[in-house]
């Protein structure tokens, strides 16, 4: 089994949305695009455990709070879910429920005739449910789930219950929040479930109970805790017969089933040793935080083994874990898994998966909708999974893209932010801290088809580039809006942007450090050398050195008032853009930013 579509309307900061997925799949975007307000609402539907909490949702669950419209009626949470790939135990189950659902269109039928259920890409499907809305009458919110199919002549739907969710499998993991639980015994933790899926019916409560009420505690009395219940005793017989409050005792607690099972948890080996040598213990949820996570991703591959249909959603499973780790995670819980849904800020996670599966989710207003990724323009998936996989995942994990025509400028323009930021920080910042990603286009022809594609995948696209032919500029202005174009090619901006001093002091402690290269000996710059000269001889240094980020080296070391002109101002319009300061051009959605007016693009 796994999810097909969702819809989602006036949930948390969703005011509407419908997103599809087509296996496994990983959740990316900007912070506050919903990533995990998509796995909560698909947890309101799906989750066994979900709708026992109480109450089901409260104020801060309707979109931006209204639960009630202008009108003094109730406002309606609606989420519906559509499930295919159903086991034969599964279809049997919900046979008076199915629908047909055509998965190249993306729709469920109208009907189910034969000549429409045998096409090829068209499966059984289930759709359900949640409803939660304000009940004026009781003062409380209340939700509930429902199969959506078929609707009974009066309009009444079947309840999609606890047990029929059971059997769909799913199991929402929430950041941070379930370790603290997992090795309990509390209903819904993962240790219950795994008692649950073998079928276990615990036999020790009464046991257990019985000890902890006849453990004594506090009864010496030297403590001093007897005396004064027995004064106590001797008081109250005062005012009432003897036969009330009767021996008054202290033991561990008042324990109920429910106590217990909230009280009772795994103890785990700290590694430390007691002074006898013996081995001190823990609560596992004392243990470090990439520890805890990496337990529960063990009990989630138990839970896996014993059901084999399930559907796992985690929120960013990459927390306090290794990039190894983190892979290795991500490719068992797929294996062992009909369907895993992840939210991730790790490009090391993204890496694990096709772009097909990496949904990019775009909220503007409070509507949002999810783009696939797609393999980048131009980019075979050889050269994707060889060379390229983890630029465009760090750009796809970015609010902004910034698009260099080769790998001078990839190199230099992080550099050259850095060393500004450096001298000058309230003035510059770097390209980190304006959430800006790097993509090498590694020709001129490739700058404009990945701007396309990063633009239709919601993120603010930069582009530095050299002087262009007139329809080359023009195409890629039409794609990109904030566009950098050189007057002529970098290299040359470097070497005559910067001043000779900076040039020369660059070059002397290239030989003076023992890095000039051997093959350029017969140029090796003297303080004697003349700028022609000098300049030459560097060109040749930064065609060789290209790959090691001579240029950068070579930034890295100016004042402001060195770095070529043409790369400031670049970096302040750039900035302008990212964060303008203008008023009323705060706060925009990914994709409205406002062009800049402090800079404007320099030799265009």
């Amino acid at each position: 089994m796994r999810i097909a579509r969702i819809i989602i309307e006036n949930f948390r900061g969703i005011s509407k949305g419908e997103l599809f997925f087509s296996g496994h799949t990983v959740l990316v975007g900007d912070n506050n695009t919903c990533k995990s307000t998509v796995l909560e609402a698909i947890d309101l539907v799906l989750g066994p455990e979900r709708l026992s909490k109480r109450p089901v949702i409260d104020e801060h669950d309707f979109y931006a709070g209204h639960y009630i419209n202008t009108e003094g009626n109730p406002v309606e949470v609606k989420v519906e879910v559509v499930v295919v790939d159903l086991i034969e135990e599964q279809a049997r189950h919900f046979r008076d429920h199915l629908e047909w659902w055509n998965e190249g269109t993306k729709t469920l039928l109208d009907g189910p005739p034969p000549e429409g259920t045998d096409q090829a890409g068209v499966l059984p499907a289930l759709r359900v449910g949640f409803t939660g809305n304000y009940d004026k009458e009781e003062d409380d919110f209340t939700g509930s789930t429902y199969f959506l199919s078929p609707v009974r002549e009066d309009g009444a739907r079947d309840v999609f219950r606890t047990s029929d969710k059971r059997l769909c499998g799913f199991l929402f993991l929430r950041t941070l929040r379930t370790g603290s639980r997992a090795l309990s015994l509390e209903r819904g933790s993962l240790l219950d479930i795994i008692l649950r899926l073998q079928e276990k019916r615990l036999q020790m409560w009464e046991e257990v109970l019985d000890l902890l009420r006849k453990l004594p505690v506090a009864e010496k009395r030297e403590i001093g805790i007897s005396d004064i219940l027995t004064k106590v005793q001797e008081s109250v017989r005062s005012f009432v017969t003897s036969d009330w409050a009767d021996s008054p005792h202290m033991r561990v607690t008042d324990l109920t089933r429910e106590n217990l099972r909230r009280a009772l948890t795994v103890f785990m080996g700290t590694g430390a040793k007691r002074e006898d040598g013996s081995d001190y213990a823990a609560p596992f949820q004392h243990q470090g935080t990439g520890t805890i996570n990496t337990l529960v991703l063990a009990l989630l591959s138990l839970i896996a083994e014993l059901k084999q249909n399930v559907m796992f959603a985690m929120e960013e499973p990459e927390i306090a874990l290794p990039p190894h780790t983190q892979k290795r995670i991500i490719d068992s819980v797929r294996k062992k898994s009909a369907q895993a849904i992840f939210t991730s800020h790790s490009p090391y996670v993204l890496e694990e998966f096709e772009p097909r599966q990496v949904l990019v989710l775009i909220r503007e207003g409070g509507n949002i909708s999810g783009t696939p990724a797609e393999y980048p323009p131009t980019v075979k998936p050889k050269k994707y999974r060889e060379e390229f996989r983890k630029r465009f995942c760090e750009a796809l994990l970015a609010r902004r893209v910034l698009i260099t025509e080769g790998r001078t400028e990839y190199d230099a323009f992080p550099a050259a932010a850095r060393r500004l930021h450096e001298l000058h920080p309230d003035e510059f910042k770097t390209l980190e801290a304006l959430g800006i990603a790097l993509v090498n286009a590694e020709s001129d022809s490739q700058v404009a088809p990945l701007g396309e594609h990063f633009a239709k995948v919601g993120k603010v696209v930069f582009a530095v580039f050299d002087k262009q032919a007139p329809t080359q500029k023009a195409a890629i202005e039409a794609v990109i809006p904030h566009a950098f174009e050189a007057e002529s090619g970098f290299e040359d901006i470097v070497l005559h942007g910067t001043p000779e001093a900076a040039l020369r002091r660059f070059a002397l402690s290239l030989v003076a450090n023992g890095d000039w290269p051997p093959h350029l000996a017969a140029k090796t710059p003297t303080a004697t050398t003349t700028l022609d000269s000098l300049q030459d001889a560097l060109r040749e240094y930064l065609t060789w050195s290209k790959g090691a980020g001579g240029a950068a080296d070579l930034i890295g070391e100016c004042t402001r008032d060195e770095v070529p002109k043409f790369v400031v101002d670049t970096l302040l319009a750039i900035q302008a853009v990212a964060e303008p300061t203008q008023t009323g051009t705060t706060g925009s959605s990914p994709g409205e930013e406002a062009k800049p007016t402090a800079a404007e693009p320099p030799a265009k």
